[in-house]
């Protein structure tokens, strides 16, 4: 399993990386200014952050406990990136509604767009951090 100062360095360099790319994309695709799109994405990928630690570490623990590793097959990244982005959806969506003063409609739209972006995202994200950052684990597994 990850230490605490891996799953630190991945969610941190996850979340700067998505804010550099979801608020100039945000602010274009809803026509509001990027400041604005800029402190929901602040917010967001700090609330994220906190959920993306908590939540790895769970998903991870679980893993470990039905299958013996944490390795992901396809199957089970997307289910991985699937219920990550449905938790972060309950938890942002009232936020959004609220800072943007939109209803609750839009910020639905809103915040499953971002989802999206974010599930995407999240797939290649955790994909090439695990290609960069291997456990010894893993390369046991593959060598045996």
């Amino acid at each position: 399993m990850r230490s605490v100062a891996d799953r630190i360095r991945h969610a941190l360099s996850f979340e700067i990386l998505g804010l550099a790319l979801v608020t100039p994309l945000g602010a274009l695709a809803f026509d509001m200014p990027m400041s604005d799109i800029g402190v929901v994405g602040v917010v967001g990928a700090t609330i994220a952050t906190a959920w993306n630690y908590l939540y790895n570490l769970g998903f991870d623990h679980a893993m470990n406990a039905w299958t013996g590793t944490t390795q992901k097959s396809v199957l089970q990244r997307i289910v991985h990136a699937a219920l990550f982005e449905a938790g972060l959806l309950v938890i942002l969506m009232p936020f959004i509604a609220w800072y943007l003063g939109i209803g609750i409609w839009e910020a639905f739209v809103m915040d499953v767009a971002f989802a999206l972006f974010y599930m995407v995202y999240a797939f290649v994200f955790n994909w090439a951090y695990d290609r960069l950052f291997p456990l010894k684990e893993w390369q046991a597994a593959q060598e045996a």
